[in-house]
């Protein structure tokens, strides 16, 4: 019987919402591994819209959900009606919509709180000891809401090829445990069954940040 997994999305685009790349890559190698991928988001107004041919946030008011769809080809439910008991793993893609949000940390960093409704979704999955696989900078929610867990976001220490390497010192400052990691492979922490990987964390080619994310993928499937 395929594994079900629940793909959580944060809208649709990398500056204000989930990355469009990474969720792909998320439904190409569940569907590539026989799973059958589940699409929620939360019904709830975007923090912001940014323009993302200038870069720079616009006037427009966006819905998470109705976002989200974009990517999910209109096969999407309500972050509210997830139920666990029918699911065996729960995967998030990265982009600032994750840190805008499923969480403050885009304003609060290591101080941020993480929506209510996402963070129970979070528990309901370690609580059943079901796994959850995290990329890009999604990570911080394990962190926020896991004391003492292992994840990686690829490097601490920040240089070109490892722009966003604070978010790494920050979730040390939370009591979790950072591993260093290349952007093709996986970190997994077995006692919280976290499954984590660097993406687009890292300036790399498209197709290693797809290599990365389909280990994570596998990696989920085998613990589900």
């Amino acid at each position: 019987m395929a594994k079900r997994v629940a793909v959580v999305l944060a809208g649709c685009g990398v500056f204000d919402g989930s990355e469009i790349h990474e969720a792909s890559a998320v439904l190409v190698h569940l569907s590539r591994e026989g799973a059958q991928a589940e699409i929620y988001a939360p019904n709830i107004p975007q923090m912001h819209v940014v323009d993302h041919v200038k870069g720079q946030p616009s006037a427009e008011q966006r819905n998470v959900l109705v976002e989200s769809a974009r990517i999910a080809r209109g096969n999407i439910k309500d972050l509210a009606k997830l139920d666990v008991k029918g699911l065996d793993a729960l995967i998030i893609p990265g982009g600032f919509g994750v840190a805008k949000n499923l969480s403050t940390w885009a304003t609060q960093g290591k101080n941020c709180s993480v929506s209510k409704e996402v963070e129970g979704v979070l528990r309901a999955f370690h609580t059943a000891r079901k796994p959850i696989g995290l990329c890009c900078i999604s990570p911080v929610l394990a962190a926020k809401i896991f004391p003492g867990c292992e994840v990686t976001v690829g490097h601490d220490t920040e240089c070109e090829q490892w722009p966003y390497a604070k978010t790494a010192e920050a979730m040390k400052e939370l009591g979790c445990r950072h591993v260093n990691s290349q952007v093709t492979e996986v970190h997994v922490d077995t006692r919280n069954r976290l499954v984590t990987t660097s993406a687009f964390m890292c300036n790399a080619p498209i197709h290693d940040i797809h290599d990365g994310i389909g280990k994570m993928v596998r990696e989920v499937l085998r613990l589900a």
